[in-house]
């Protein structure tokens, strides 16, 4: 932590309200006071946002639309339109740099700001947070809430504490206070197994967690969770925005409309995920060491499967022949309801020097080929031949009924 960091209030979190709804009624602002959400009516989709009216009947992202209407019977859906949001994810971002270089996006919607070298031109954080909510709601019409505080970790618990539309800093001065009045759930890293074990100790607050001491946490959560928690939960939080992210894993998955059985259903589906995952290694001049699949039963149980391959690849091809091979080691017979496909252990590609005799130089002049097409004509350009009809048309596994 800097200087201008222990003496203001420097690091902002800001978090756009309910991103997608709010980015929805801007096209229908006759349904602002109603309980909304962005989802599709289908048996099988979840809410991707939900409006602070619909919040009060308990609807919540992620939960299943059937549940949502359950609870709240004149919910109001608008189908997603992802296209719409990042669009308008950029304006904001935008915005954000106006104010200050020192940007790191979390999501779609919320970014960490450090305005500690913006002081001289904006005046104080809390200046620069009204400013920068004015300049968002007049150039995009779209609430935001603004954390203020010393540290990333306080920042983030400010700006939730802001919800909706609105301002908390967090002096300094006053962090331990402020962590100390929290429940232990409030901590990065805390979900409800890590809780039920910290409270077997009765440990139920952030301060409890701080009192705490280090031997006998690292005995209850292992060594580098209970360090980054005791450090947290005593205000000590040493990192930096991050203006450069490397991803951590790229990869694509699909719910279906109807649970599949059917085997080659399933591997069209695979190949479709690693075209597209493919594509994305190859756009942001990544490879993956490890190839990964995840499944989704009818039970909603859930399982994954990964392999780490003998040389890093972005070969769309040896990313579906992979994830072919791990889907068959699962067996067959058992209704799927979601499958996916992720590549993992990314670097630059290139830097891996087994890759100097790849066998999949033929696979990478083919993609290369493919991806020149797609450069000049769109992503319908160019498919594999699997996933067309014999009319040429692409198949997209989304619009199809599986097989009964």
């Amino acid at each position: 932590m800097n200087e201008s960091q222990r003496s203001v209030a420097s690091m902002l979190h800001v978090d756009m309200d309910s991103f997608f709804v709010s980015v929805e009624l801007l096209d229908y602002p006759e349904l602002r006071g109603k309980p909304v959400v962005s989802a599709h009516d289908t048996t099988r989709s979840v809410v991707s946002s939900a409006s602070y009216e619909a919040r009060r009947f308990g609807v919540r992202s992620a939960m299943p639309v059937a549940r949502a209407k359950q609870l709240c019977p004149e919910l109001v859906l608008i189908p997603p339109s992802f296209e719409k949001y990042r669009r308008a994810s950029k304006q904001v971002m935008a915005i954000f740099h106006e104010f200050t270089p020192l940007v790191e996006p979390l999501s779609i919607d919320e970014a960490f700001l450090d305005v500690s070298g913006s002081l001289k031109l904006f005046g104080t954080p809390a200046d620069i947070a009204r400013a920068l909510r004015e300049r968002i709601r007049e150039q995009t019409g779209l609430p935001a809430s603004v954390g203020l505080a010393a540290t990333k970790f306080v920042a983030k618990l400010a700006s939730q504490r802001a919800k909706p539309d609105g301002i908390l800093e967090i002096p300094p001065a006053r962090t331990v206070e402020f962590l100390h009045t929290l429940p232990v759930e409030a901590m990065w890293g805390v979900g409800q197994a890590t809780a039920r074990t910290l409270k077997s100790r009765a440990i139920h607050s952030v301060a409890d967690l701080a009192r705490e001491p280090l031997p006998a946490l690292t005995r209850l959560v292992g060594t580098s969770s209970a360090q980054r928690l005791h450090a947290l939960a005593n205000g000590r939080d040493a990192r930096a925005v991050e203006t450069t992210r490397v991803e951590k894993s790229i990869g694509h998955e699909e719910t279906f409309a109807r649970d599949v059985v059917d085997g080659e259903f399933l591997e069209r589906e695979l190949l479709r995920l690693a075209t597209r995952t493919g594509e994305r290694l190859r756009d942001a001049g990544l490879e993956a060491r490890t190839v990964a699949i995840k499944v989704r039963w009818e039970s909603f149980e859930t399982v994954s499967r990964s392999r780490t391959l003998s040389e890093a690849t972005n070969a769309t091809q040896r990313i579906y022949q992979t994830a072919r091979e791990l889907l068959g080691g699962l067996g067959t017979g058992r209704p799927v309801r979601l499958i996916g496909v992720r590549a993992e252990q990314l670097a630059p590609a290139g830097s891996d020097p087994a890759a100097l005799w790849s066998d999949d130089e033929d696979w990478r002049a083919v993609d290369q080929a493919v991806d020149e097409v797609r450069g000049r004509f769109g992503a319908a350009g160019v498919t594999s031949a699997s996933l067309l009809t014999g009319r040429g048309e692409v198949v997209d596994p989304r619009s199809l009924q599986p097989p009964a």
